[in-house]
């Protein structure tokens, strides 16, 4: 790292999947981690996992604004600041026929997909404005599903749409503060959630058809290389993908 002091990375969804793989990469590269989920175990888990680099796991469910508060300033109390949040906590609902979503599911998706992120990028920002020096990175986990929705994905893909336009206001507003705020959007990383991919998923069409996947490693990279740039640069928007998989055409 180009900083004498070592940067402190916030990892929401810590616990599985791409979250864990990230907060891995970003210890690897020598950031403190602060790993944050609702599962303890998975979180103790991996924060042995990342010795001797250090990592602090915080139970917090992004749905709930208070938890989200009191994770964040436990993090200022401990550490002081915050260099990067990736904002990677997600769940979707049922694949079901769009007249068939429940009110539980559609609002489980809203408020973990999108007030999850908006709680903890408003939390992050407070602390970037206040912290010496001054400023930050916020990286939000947005999807595939941003551009292209998949048959019977209405809640998650409207949250999806939704973290763009955060996106963008998260990186308008804090221009001033030295800021940045960016989105990823990843189609078929290799995780438990991707595993139905090489079964087979329901397409366009009608059809079911397997997709290929991708290593998380070439994710972890992608999201350090928007981590180490300097604040005065921003990669706004990243698509990284399976190279096969049908997007591209989709529709």
């Amino acid at each position: 790292m180009s900083e004498d002091r070592t940067k402190v990375a916030v990892v929401t969804g810590a616990g599985r999947g791409i979250g864990r793989a990230v907060a891995a990469g970003l210890a690897k590269a020598e950031y403190t981690v602060v790993l944050i989920g609702r599962r303890q175990n998975d979180l103790d888990r991996l924060a042995k996992d990342l010795a001797p680099a250090q990592a602090r796991a915080v139970v917090a469910d992004v749905g709930d604004p208070d938890q989200v508060r009191a994770a964040f300033a436990a993090v200022e109390r401990e550490f002081g600041r915050i260099d990067v949040l990736f904002n990677n906590a997600g769940v979707a609902a049922p694949n079901v026929a769009f007249e068939d979503l429940s009110d539980a599911d559609w609002l489980n998706v809203i408020q973990t997909n999108l007030s999850g992120s908006f709680f903890c990028a408003r939390e992050a920002v407070r602390i970037m404005k206040r912290q010496t020096p001054q400023g930050g990175r916020i990286i939000n986990n947005g999807s595939i599903s941003a551009h292209r929705p998949r048959p019977n994905s209405a809640a998650y893909t409207a949250s999806k749409h939704a973290i763009t336009g955060l996106t963008k206001s998260i990186a308008l507003d804090g221009r001033a503060f030295d800021i940045a705020c960016s989105q990823i959007d990843i189609g078929n990383a290799a995780t438990d959630l991707t595993a139905t991919m090489t079964a087979g998923v329901p397409q366009a069409d009608g059809s079911i058809r397997q997709e290929p996947v991708m290593s998380t490693d070439h994710v972890v990279e992608a999201v350090l290389f928007m981590a180490d740039m300097p604040l005065s640069a921003n990669v706004h928007s990243m698509t990284i993908m399976a190279t096969k998989m049908p997007f591209v055409g989709r529709g």
